[in-house]
């Protein structure tokens, strides 16, 4: 799953608001970053190239994301860790940043709790959450085209996990449940460009959680087929742009 991840979605849909989101906490000058659920390391190499002088510590749940992000981006300090239960000491940090990651904590105070305690008392948390499904080009098409070949039943998960937290209002509260205070909600909406439509498909397929509906079928093999031809028929051949929405957030102690 790392390697699809990496190879369709991340240079498409992870990369430009990386790009963003390092410009962002590189305006607020941190000398120690902890970054959250990091993945492969898009946000992480351009907090590095952003804010060259910050020591980043990178951490994700998965061991397989954390082997694959230390690979990829060996500046960064790399460990696996639970948002949930940081293993870090209190107020160690200038700036905490999560990209595309809240939306999968169990329990999102807990997380912003833990945020709270190991920040310092100027400290900053910053990150980002998908809009609505309808917001994101790629995404509404493979789900469309997802529920076009299984009638019977497509997997939710895009619109119920990256996609179902995308309440300001939700997160707001949230994050003053766990002791932080919103100072900033801005929505940001950027053009992925992907070689096309059959990659985002593969990547889709193989990269997040619906490659295993799909894999434990008899007939998958002629289901990412029917789903990488719908997305086709609706994107287009060759290379495929589409906007995508999420809302950037700051927060503070």
């Amino acid at each position: 799953m790392p390697e699809a991840y990496e190879r369709h979605l991340v240079p498409v849909f992870f990369q430009p608001f990386a790009v963003d989101l390092a410009a962002r906490a590189a305006a607020l000058r941190p000398r120690t970053v902890l970054e959250l659920a990091a993945g492969t390391g898009a946000l992480t190499s351009a907090l590095l190239t952003a804010v060259p002088t910050a020591s980043v510590v990178a951490t994700d749940l998965n061991e397989a994301m954390v082997t694959a992000g230390s690979a990829r981006e060996p500046r960064a300090q790399w460990r696996q860790a639970d948002a949930q239960d940081l293993p870090f000491e209190d107020g160690g940090f200038d700036l905490v940043v999560c990209q595309f990651g809240v939306m999968f904590f169990p329990d999102r105070p807990a997380a912003y709790a833990e945020v709270r305690r190991v920040l310092a008392p100027q400290g900053r948390f910053l990150f980002n959450s998908w809009g609505p499904l309808a917001s994101h080009g790629f995404g509404a098409a493979f789900q469309t085209a997802l529920e076009q070949s299984m009638p019977e039943g497509a997997p939710p998960f895009l619109r119920a996990v990256p996609h179902g937290y995308s309440d300001p209002a939700t997160v707001t509260a949230d994050l003053t449940a766990a002791g932080l205070t919103l100072d900033t909600a801005a929505e940001v909406t950027l053009e992925g460009v992907a070689e096309s439509a059959a990659s985002v498909a593969t990547g889709f397929l193989t990269g997040t959680p619906v490659s295993a509906a799909v894999e434990a079928r008899e007939d998958a093999q002629s289901l990412r087929a029917a789903v990488t031809q719908r997305m086709t028929e609706r994107l287009g051949s060759g290379p495929v742009k589409a906007t995508m929405s999420a809302t950037v957030y700051t927060a503070h102690p």
